[in-house]
């Protein structure tokens, strides 16, 4: 239970805390308004929970949502949700990666003008402790997970504790001389703004879900899978509610407005000229953690896809530590090239591929409840079929939204989609033989 936490707050809290209030701000510059839109995000996590739990606990195979489209909807449908996200995890690696080494770089010059040669050596390392076994991923995954909650506990004990003569300075200073600060929209306008909210909130929460990924590695499934995913939805959205206040009680809303680096400005005006270093510092560390649990997600979807007979047979091999490690090599090899050459436009197809898997996972419980109503489920879940059906209307209008607002990415994203069928055609001719559901 507690190495499903660790992964999924190891792959959560990562660069998206650091830029997203600052966007949300931005479009909603009210303190009512910026909480509630963390609260909707993480109501809409909450209620998927629910329901990932029980196909999490009824289906406890490694390799994330692709085994519960498969088994539900179809071997098509589960190939979809899994090439899609293999590939946009390791793109994900791919960009945690390069932000790790840009950090570096203003922590240590030496290597400023090496981003990228620190990102591949970053990923490599990792590479080289999961191939060793099991046990030297998860432990990384425990220890840097630890770490990352522990740094972000301190930052916000010191914002609260030593942030009220910031917050007195930044008042004066803005009745002194009132700065261009976006002011709250009405109408049209303002829903938008609530949208955008609400996509930055889900894109940074994204993660949740991490046990998934290691199902038959839980030694007792039944039960820990759901402590584990509902203990990781309220362990991100008690850090990210907590790391948001503290800002806020550092900086006033309207001064975070636009703010790209909101943790290192609070960060400054407490620490002063050290400020940035610190927040920099547990950055590369909550960075790490990503990383490392990026790496451990993709190579056991490679390895599920492999040993279902839609991906080549080798890749379904594990090593004497139990680890799949053509899987792991192919998916740090694909992580690299991402990381020489232009990953960005996937990674903002990201949020679009991410809740499409979700749509699918919640259409497989409906479909599984009916088809299989005899299935063994150790754990059912709560609310069903309201929360499921909150949950999967929510994923549509998110997926709506997205088409609507984002007219470059999103048509890509369906078009990666749609191509994936001629794939999926040609897996299934050089490997007819699928093995047993």
């Amino acid at each position: 239970m507690w190495f499903g936490i660790a992964a999924a707050v190891g792959n959560t809290i990562a660069a998206g805390i650091v830029r997203a209030p600052g966007d949300i701000a931005q479009w909603l510059p009210n303190v009512y308004l910026f909480f509630g839109v963390w609260l909707v995000g993480g109501l809409y996590a909450l209620f998927g929970a629910s329901s990932m739990a029980e196909l999490g606990a009824a289906i406890p195979r490694s390799g994330g949502q692709y085994n519960f489209s498969r088994r539900a909807i179809g071997e098509y449908a589960g190939f979809v949700v899994g090439w899609s996200d293999w590939l946009s995890t390791c793109g994900t690696t791919a960009a945690v990666g390069i932000v790790v080494g840009e950090y570096s770089g203003a922590l240590i010059p030496a290597v400023a003008d090496h981003g990228k040669l620190v990102a591949v050596g970053v990923i490599m390392g990792l590479f080289f402790l999961q191939w060793r076994g099991v046990r030297w991923g998860s432990s990384t995954q425990l220890v840097t997970s630890a770490l990352k909650s522990l740094a972000f506990v301190v930052l916000v004990i010191a914002c609260f504790l030593l942030g009220g003569h910031a917050r007195r300075a930044a008042l004066v200073a803005r009745a002194a001389a009132p700065t261009m600060i976006p002011a709250l929209k009405s109408g049209w306008p303002l829903v938008i703004g609530i949208v955008l909210g609400l996509q930055a909130v889900v894109y940074s929460i994204d993660g949740w879900d991490g046990v998934i990924y290691f199902g038959e590695e839980v030694r007792n499934p039944g039960p820990d899978i759901p402590r584990a995913i509902f203990g990781s939805v309220f362990s991100i959205m008690g850090i990210y509610l907590l790391i948001n206040a503290a800002v806020l009680y550092v900086i006033p809303i309207r001064q975070i407005a636009g703010d790209t680096f909101s943790l290192g400005t609070a960060a400054e005006r407490i620490f002063g000229a050290y400020g940035d270093p610190i927040i920099r510092g547990i950055m590369v560390i909550s960075l790490f953690s990503c990383l490392n649990a990026n790496q451990l997600f993709a190579c056991r979807i490679l390895y599920r896809m492999s040993f279902d007979g839609l991906f080549f047979r080798g890749f379904s091999a594990v090593n004497a530590g139990g680890t799949p490690a053509l899987s792991l090599l192919l998916s740090t090899l694909v992580g690299i090239l991402f990381v020489l050459g232009s990953f960005e436009r996937v990674i903002a197809m990201l949020s679009f591929l991410f809740v499409a898997n979700y749509a699918l996972t919640y259409t497989s419980l409906f479909v599984l409840r009916k088809k299989q109503p005899l299935m063994e489920r150790p754990y059912r879940a709560w609310g069903y079929p309201w929360t499921t059906g909150i949950a999967l209307g929510g994923s549509i209008l998110f997926l709506v939204g997205s088409i609507v607002t984002d007219r470059h990415n999103a048509p890509l994203a369906l078009l990666l989609l749609i191509l994936s069928y001629p794939v999926f055609r040609i897996m299934k001719w050089a490997m007819p033989l699928s093995s047993p559901a």
